[in-house]
């Protein structure tokens, strides 16, 4: 009898193991859109109902971080778990720089725990001279944009789908016919004259059909939705902020590409919001994390001025800068019945630390030699046993303008341009949110400190030659 009894527990806890699912993970990565651009942070002028709906239901970041200020370093950092001064892709380059077969990545990590991956969008990571890089690296599926520049035209004549050239209805100009080549490194690029298919939408129908594919089969999946909006057709000058139809705001006493950054954010929020509803039809989203946030600061490009929106919110700088605006990023997290609804986490995370969260979601180790701490337990509303400090180190660098480097420490942030040989300025995040104050004069101490850790993050790359320390 009693063995009879041994048999049914473990007969029991052998079906429940079984119906235990280990949780999706569905992240989806805006491109260039500003901490102040979404109407849950702070946006007083466009309404984004569905990520207000996302914020009301789950986890608003007050502190969150992008990787870097451009988007190839950016996505480095997010896939790699490693910050800027040690990923493999640390900026924006027609050179093949990219990551490697064998590299360790959040999608190989979930990929080796069982998960079907996909990158749906703008992959933009370097400028791969193969149309295989995101499945090289652990992608399952991709369909999308393998270069960055290409991902700038909204209505191109072919997209990649799994290292294969799709073609599109769409119809270059004259002007762009010669890059129209898909093995150049800008290949793609250009502006259309036949607009038949808007890219942002094929990408989000691609993206529901694998939700949807994934949970016919019954396993756990990775979906890394990459947007490219609203980002600007930069090839397409004033005119760059292009969408099929302008909504309610085609009557706005706006300038034209204003109309259209608000037309593209309304599209982000409602591609967020069929996400969010397929996840609840289907019977899934209590057992699917949903992360949105966005690859950088705000953009003024395509004839779009930042300072139209206010779309830095409080904070100084946009794209392209290491000030607040270029990379703090508007971040939700979202996981019915998991995430207590309506709180905030004011606590300081950035896109490295994405690997370590999903290793701990997915039960699965961690990688060594990575910048990353897991907030999977603050997502869960689980206290930490004593104070929250990090473990690793908040570090950008950008090799543009002259080159410059931030470090966060605390309340403390310190910016150095150039990279190395510049004065450091230091500021105190905890009131001057529009770090006007500079503190570098009168706190030697700490100045020495963000030196310290200036030259301690950096490792060198012969790819990105950096001024010499000092």
């Amino acid at each position: 009898m009693k063995i009879h009894s041994q048999l049914i527990l473990l007969l029991l806890i052998t079906i429940s193991a079984i119906e235990a699912k280990t949780p999706n993970l569905v992240l989806i990565l805006a491109d260039d859109l500003g901490y102040g651009d979404l109407s849950c942070f702070g946006q007083k002028t466009l309404k984004t109902p569905q990520l207000d709906k996302m914020a009301s239901e789950g986890i608003k970041f007050s502190q969150f971080y992008a990787g870097s200020t451009v988007c190839a370093p950016s996505r480095s950092v997010l896939m790699t778990g490693k910050h800027m001064g040690r990923t493999t892709v640390r900026g924006n380059s027609t050179k093949p720089i990219i990551l490697k077969p064998g590299q360790e990545t959040i999608a190989t990590l979930l990929k080796g725990a069982g998960y079907r991956t996909a990158c749906i969008g703008k992959w933009g990571l370097g400028t791969p001279n193969n149309f295989t890089n995101p499945n090289d690296v652990g992608f399952d599926h991709f369909y999308g944009y393998v270069n960055m520049w290409h991902a700038h035209n909204f209505y191109p004549e072919f997209l990649i789908r799994n290292g294969k050239v799709e073609a599109l209805e769409n119809k270059i100009a004259p002007k762009w016919e010669k890059w129209q080549d898909p093995k150049l490194p800008q290949g793609g690029r250009g502006v259309a004259i036949k607009k038949a298919q808007y890219a942002p939408d094929l990408l989000v129908e691609d993206a529901l059909r694998f939700i949807h594919d994934s949970h016919v089969a019954e396993k756990p999946f990775f979906l890394f939705f990459s947007m490219n909006v609203p980002h600007a057709n930069n090839e397409a000058g004033n005119q760059g902020m292009e969408v099929p139809e302008l909504y309610e705001f085609e009557d706005k006493d706006w300038p034209e590409p204003e109309k259209g950054f608000a037309a593209m954010l309304r599209n982000i929020d409602r591609d967020t919001g069929l996400i969010l509803d397929l996840l609840q039809r289907l019977g899934i989203a209590e057992e699917t994390l949903v992360i949105f946030t966005s690859d950088n600061g705000p953009h003024q490009e395509g004839g779009h001025r930042a300072d139209f929106f206010n779309s830095n919110g409080p904070y100084r700088g946009i794209k392209r800068d290491l000030y607040e605006g270029g990379i703090r990023v508007p971040t939700i997290a979202w996981w019915p019945d998991t995430i207590k609804p309506g709180t905030t986490n004011k606590n300081q995370w950035y896109f490295g630390d994405l690997m370590a969260t999903a290793a701990e979601l997915a039960e699965t180790t961690v990688p060594k030699d990575i910048d990353s701490d897991s907030f999977l337990q603050t997502l869960k509303g689980n206290p930490p046993e004593k104070e929250w400090t990090r473990e690793s180190l908040l570090y950008w660098e950008f090799y543009e303008r002259g080159s410059a480097q931030a470090v966060r420490f605390g309340k403390w942030k310190a910016i150095r341009s150039p990279m190395f040989t510049g004065p450091i300025q230091l500021y105190d995040l905890s009131w001057d949110h529009a770090e006007k104050n500079n503190y570098a004069e009168r706190r030697p101490k700490l100045v020495e400190h963000a030196r310290n850790l200036f030259n301690k993050a950096h490792e060198e790359d012969p790819n990105w030659p950096s001024p010499k320390k000092r």
